[in-house]
């Protein structure tokens, strides 16, 4: 898996020049219109994780690897990529054409109930794809149109207005799904829950075979929360009816699967970054979830 994409190698891979707000604290963003920044010549996009956010209107065949899944997408679709988890998309036609935006998540500091990286479309288990029909295409190429035109002014609130024009994508992409409680942590156990589960998120993807995930048990988590860890075990139950190593267990597996498809590390090396400290434990771990060996999952 190639290293993490910062946005000054974005700009560099992409354009070869870097603009002058990237370390602004407002948070970097930007808007392009795909037909603008298509190289015929241009190499793959690289499965990598990116230290910005992006949200993309793209019309075509392709097919997106995201974390362990591969989505293939036809048409007009709403995209939506965050900084926690790795990605690339495979181009089937070259004839695509439509917008995207991105940012960093100072962007939306204090605009938000609740971070970023709580909403569905932006969770490593969310939903990364919106196919839009023809009306909601025209829909969204518009507030797209709205955010390139006004990048380009010199107004003095122009951040304010592109950061509503985004918050407008993504109540877009949150009507389009069933309702869900998306913010509120009513609770002492929602927010314990919230918080193991961003700690878990933290620790991928695996970008080299010397990085090691380290938390790995129910008890890591609890001494880090400095809770008990029965407590940590309820608390996450009871919110959201899996134990905290199941949790655990399927981060793994989906980590394990998008190393084994997407990297060229031998199985032992995959087995060590994911804490295994020998590759038998590793088979034996990969084979009771999945009912193949790593091997088989490769090659199928």
């Amino acid at each position: 898996m190639a290293g993490t994409e910062t946005l000054e190698d974005f700009y560099q891979n992409k354009f070869n020049w870097l603009p002058d707000n990237l370390g602004n604290d407002i948070g970097h963003f930007n808007v392009f219109d795909l037909e603008e920044c298509r190289k015929p010549d241009a190499a793959p996009i690289k499965y990598s994780r990116r230290d910005f956010y992006k949200i993309s209107l793209t019309r075509g065949r392709h097919i997106i690897h995201y974390a362990d899944k591969s989505i293939e997408i036809k048409g007009s679709t709403l995209l939506f990529f965050n900084p926690n988890v790795a990605y690339t998309i495979e181009h089937l036609d070259y004839s695509n054409t439509g917008y995207f935006c991105i940012f960093r998540e100072a962007f939306f500091q204090e605009t938000l109930r609740g971070s970023i990286h709580e909403l569905p479309m932006f969770s490593i288990n969310g939903t990364p794809s919106y196919s839009l029909t023809a009306e909601q295409d025209d829909e969204i190429a518009k507030i797209f149109v709205k955010m390139v035109g006004e990048i380009k002014t010199e107004y003095r609130y122009k951040y304010d207005l592109l950061r509503n024009y985004v918050t407008e994508l993504i109540h877009y992409a949150l009507k389009m799904q069933p309702n869900e409680t998306l913010y509120h942590h009513t609770d002492a156990n929602s927010r314990i829950t919230a918080i193991f589960t961003e700690l878990l998120e933290r620790q991928f993807p695996i970008e080299t075979p010397a990085q090691r995930f380290s938390m790995r048990s129910a008890s890591d988590f609890a001494n880090h929360l400095a809770v008990h860890v029965n407590h940590l075990n309820r608390a996450v139950r009871q919110t959201t009816g899996k134990t905290t190593t199941h949790h655990i267990t399927d981060r793994l597996v989906s980590e394990a699967k998008a190393l084994l498809k997407h990297t060229n590390w031998n199985v032992s090396e995959i087995g060590y970054s994911l804490g295994f400290d020998e590759p038998a434990h590793f088979n034996n771990f990969f084979k009771k979830q999945t009912t193949l060996t790593p091997t088989s999952f490769r090659i199928v």
